[in-house]
């Protein structure tokens, strides 16, 4: 069952996003620069030829992206996604996924962040990388 916040860090947590609970992928792991999102793929996922939706893996990627470069955040800065890419390496179907973040460089505007995404069998569906700029001050107020 899914919690309503997520802990980034000793001090600063978020909530769970509604488009998570729309989705269903939920965190399993969070540490500092790093996460595990995992995903129980079903047929609502998938797009007309039967396969879970590209968008769907991508969804799962921005987010655990997202949520592991928040750990890195110092109090009162957020962020915002500049750009996302992903690659998708083969079709699948009901299975569960596990999208596995990792924050490559976070500098002190710009960060880069990599993602896989794994099937139940730990062979690799697709790879993700998201470019985050950090927003502070008047920029990151009510963000």
């Amino acid at each position: 069952m899914m919690e309503n916040t997520i802990k980034l860090n000793a001090n600063k947590e978020i909530s769970v996003p509604p488009v998570a609970k729309l989705i269903g992928f939920e965190p399993v792991e969070v540490k500092n620069g790093e996460t595990v999102f995992t995903l129980k793929t079903k047929e609502a996922h998938f797009n007309p030829m039967g396969t879970v939706h590209g968008g769907i893996l991508c969804d799962l990627a921005d987010a655990a992206m997202g949520v592991a470069y928040a750990t890195l955040l110092n109090e009162h800065e957020t962020f915002t996604t500049v750009e996302l890419k992903i690659n998708y390496l083969k079709p699948i179907w009901k299975t569960t996924l596990k999208a596995r973040a990792v924050v490559v460089k976070k500098g002190s505007s710009i960060g880069l962040i990599d993602c896989s995404i794994y099937d139940e069998n730990m062979s690799l569906v697709a790879k993700a990388s998201s470019t985050c700029m950090t927003l502070k001050g008047k920029n990151a107020k009510n963000r």
